[in-house]
């Protein structure tokens, strides 16, 4: 999935977290590999992501703050960890 992919994903689903792994390939032909980054909790607020890190370092970033962070990377698929972090779209 790439970032954006991911942001409209998150988007329409504002408030629920999703976990995904970050993956960046790297090199090229027969040397291309792919590297696993880490684990992200990701969630959208308003119109923030909130993005939690492997080191458990909480940021929030706007749209382009996002692209500018996570750009070049590609994630995994997105699992619901079950937490609700902003309830404004069940009574929206």
């Amino acid at each position: 999935m790439t970032p954006a992919e991911l942001l409209n994903f998150l988007n329409a689903r504002g408030g629920q977290e999703y976990r995904v792994t970050a993956l960046l390939h790297v090199g090229k032909g027969k040397k291309a590999s792919v590297r696993e980054l880490g684990e992200y909790r990701l969630n959208v607020r308003g119109g923030q992501v909130q993005a939690t890190g492997p080191s458990g370092q909480t940021r929030l970033l706007d749209r382009n703050g996002f692209m500018a962070v996570f750009g070049s990377y590609v994630f995994g698929p997105a699992t619901s960890t079950g937490e609700m972090t902003d309830l404004g779209p069940l009574f929206g």
